[in-house]
C-alpha cells in the first residue's frame, strides 16, 4: 500500500490496541514503513479535532472509515441512520474541509473517498449503508469540481465485497454454522449475495489498496472527479 510506496502513513483508530495492531500488520509487510498512530474517534467532531491537532497537514487524505450491517430497512431506527451518516459521511467531510486548503496552497494534493459498489447499486438488505456510500460519491465529485485547477485531485474508490475484518465479523455466525473458514464463507457470500461478481470471490484488501496507491501518486494527475470500481465486476455496467 502507501507505506510500501514510501509515504508516511498515519493510522487512526478509536482504541490504542486497534492502532497498534494495524501498525504492526503494516510493519510486518513493510519493515521500512514510516508510521504514526493517533487514537481518535473520527465519527465525532471532537475526534476529528484531536487528529487535526496531532497531524495539522497532509499531502494525501484517504477517507476509509466506514461501518456496515445487513439489517432490514424497517428495523433501522433514526439514531442508527444518523450514526451511519456521522461515521461514513461526515468524518470525511470534516477532514477534507480541513486538509484541502493546505493542499491547494502548496499546489498539490490527493483526496480519496472509499465509497462502495453499494453506492451505485444499493442492496435491499443494506439500504442505510448504501445511502451513505452514495453520499461519498456526491461529496467526492462535487469537491473535485470545487478544487478545479488547484493541483488537488479528488476521487472515489468503489470496492465490492472485500475480505476485511468487518466482513469476517458479519459472516462469523454463518461460518460457524457451515463449518467453512472465514475465507470460504466470504467467497460463498459473494457467490450467493452478489452473484453478478465476475471474479466470484471477495477481493483482498491489498487489491483495493493498489488503486488507492495509484490515485495518491503523480501518475493519476489527470484523474479527478472519478468513481473508480475495484468491485470484481459486481456492478453490471459499461460505464464507471
Amino acid at each position: 500500500g502507501l507505506a510500501k510506496a514510501g509515504a508516511t502513513v498515519v493510522v487512526v483508530g478509536r482504541k490504542q490496541s486497534g492502532v497498534d495492531d494495524a501498525m504492526a500488520a503494516i510493519a510486518a509487510q513493510t519493515p521500512t514503513a514510516s508510521l504514526r498512530g493517533v487514537v481518535a474517534d473520527l465519527s465525532t467532531e471532537d475526534g476529528v479535532t484531536a487528529l487535526i491537532a496531532a497531524v495539522p497537514t497532509a499531502d494525501v487524505l484517504v477517507n476509509n472509515l466506514g461501518i456496515f450491517n445487513d439489517k432490514d430497512f424497517f428495523s433501522v431506527p433514526d439514531d442508527e441512520w444518523m450514526h451511519f451518516y456521522n461515521v461514513n459521511v461526515l468524518s470525511g467531510v470534516r477532514l477534507a474541509r480541513h486538509y484541502a486548503p493546505g493542499m491547494t496552497e502548496q499546489g498539490w494534493g490527493r483526496i480519496i473517498f472509499v465509497s462502495s459498489e453499494s453506492g451505485v447499486a444499493i442492496p435491499g438488505d443494506m439500504i442505510n449503508y448504501g445511502v451513505t456510500k452514495a453520499a461519498n460519491l456526491a461529496v467526492s465529485h462535487g469537491l473535485a469540481k470545487r478544487l478545479a485547477g488547484t493541483g488537488v485531485t479528488v476521487n472515489a474508490i468503489l470496492p465490492g465485497p472485500t475480505f476485511t475484518d468487518g466482513l469476517k465479523e458479519m459472516l462469523a455466525d454463518a461460518a460457524a454454522q457451515s463449518g467453512r473458514s472465514a475465507r470460504e464463507q466470504a467467497d460463498e457470500f459473494v457467490k450467493t449475495s452478489r452473484p453478478s461478481s465476475i471474479i466470484q470471490r471477495a477481493a483482498d484488501v491489498e487489491e483495493v489498496a493498489n488503486l488507492a496507491v495509484y490515485l495518491a501518486s503523480p501518475l493519476s494527475s489527470a484523474t479527478t472527479g472519478a468513481a473508480l470500481r475495484v468491485d470484481g465486476g459486481v456492478v453490471d455496467t459499461l460505464t464507471m
